[in-house]
């Protein structure tokens, strides 16, 4: 390979393959953000140091700077589950739905797989959140993202016409939010100690009795 034919480090190749450097930086830095979140859920964010993150994944505590930090890994976490692509599908077969009971069990379906997925990086955001602005302000994001896509569970059951009397797609929302936001699936299972599945189906019993029309 002549010179001017190298591939630019950290680019990609004349083949489109990424080069051999450009692969192990995401690797380094895949490495960094699973450890993050490993050692976040095990031990808490301020009990977690850059140093405790760089040992973990093998690196040097700079490289864990250059990834974000404590700070911006937290915000990787955050994005990384509330822009999940699971969500995305979700909302396409929401605003395909033609059946009330099916908007409710795609509701219900997405907040246990978000659980099972994500709920360790939701718990860690939640508890650091109160003590931590940073935190705070991925927190908001997160939950903004949240209702967005719950609000468009209401409004699709308002223009099905399958709201009980007095409930409109705002009154709707809220309601969905009772019983889908972040409290009520970690009292089942945490508190409770029920599966993820018994608390998805006890979930979408009571908003469908609370929701639709007989």
């Amino acid at each position: 390979m002549s010179p001017r034919s190298k591939p630019t480090p950290g680019r990609t190749q004349a083949s489109g393959r990424p080069s051999r450097r450009a692969e192990y930086a995401e690797a380094t830095r895949r490495a960094v953000i699973d450890e993050a979140r490993r050692l976040f859920s095990e031990r808490g964010y301020f009990a977690t140091k850059v140093d405790d993150i760089a040992a973990a994944a093998r690196v040097s505590p700079a490289t864990v700077y250059v990834v974000g930090g404590k700070q911006g890994l937290l915000r990787i976490l955050v994005d990384l589950w509330s822009a999940a692509p699971e969500v995305d599908t979700a909302r396409r077969s929401l605003e395909e739905a033609e059946d009330a009971a099916e908007i409710l069990r795609i509701v219900a379906d997405l907040t246990r797989r978000m659980r099972e997925d994500y709920g360790d990086v939701m718990r860690v955001v939640l508890n650091t959140a109160p003590h931590d602005t940073a935190a705070a302000e991925g927190l908001a994001i997160a939950t903004q993202r949240y209702r967005d896509g719950t609000a468009a569970a209401a409004r699709r059951l308002a223009d099905l016409g399958a709201l009980r009397d007095g409930i409109d797609a705002e009154r709707a929302l809220d309601i969905l939010w009772f019983y889908f936001g972040y409290q009520g699936f970690f009292t089942l299972i945490d508190d409770n100690g029920w599966s993820h599945a018994q608390a998805e189906e006890w979930l979408l019993t009571a908003a469908r009795q609370a929701l639709l029309r007989s």
